[in-house]
């Protein structure tokens, strides 16, 4: 069964806002000759329950109070930082998934997250700044969201 992680996108403001980030990480990791470019996510720890997590996982990523979208997780691999700290690398697939938004408070670093716990994803071409949601406050959204509303 797969199991997945969830992470605050810090800086992010919407999807829209982290796909560009990324798509900028995928040219410039082209730019310097990596081939073929990944797209990876740099973390301190690396999970204990990898197995699980190449098992179909995803990481789902929290923009401003909301499980907004996910990623499905390709591979971990070990990576240093530009500080030459031993870090884990967790590549993942370009592709941004959209998801149901479920509200998810601050926290540091990764959690595990099960299959029952993840948000459903929104049928193919719906965002769910779709609707006006990205209008909307973050203080409602996350209301709205914790009544089931949204």
């Amino acid at each position: 069964m797969a199991l997945h992680l969830v992470k605050l996108c810090v800086g992010a403001t919407s999807i829209d806002d982290l796909a560009s980030w990324q798509e900028e990480r995928l040219a410039a990791a082209h730019r310097a000759g990596e081939r073929p470019a990944r797209l990876v996510h740099t973390t301190f720890q690396t999970p204990k329950r990898g197995a699980e997590l190449m098992d179909g996982g995803s990481l789902y990523w929290v923009i401003k109070g909301l499980i907004l979208a996910r990623q499905r997780i390709l591979g971990l691999d070990e990576g240093v930082k530009e500080t030459g700290e031993a870090c884990c690398l967790i590549v993942l697939d370009p592709a941004l998934v959209a998801v149901r938004p479920a509200p998810r408070r601050a926290f540091q670093g990764w959690r595990y997250l099960t299959p029952d716990d993840a948000p459903a994803d929104l049928p193919a071409g719906a965002a769910p700044e779709a609707d006006g949601l990205a209008a909307m406050p973050p203080a409602m959204r996350r209301e709205l969201a914790a009544l089931g509303l949204l």
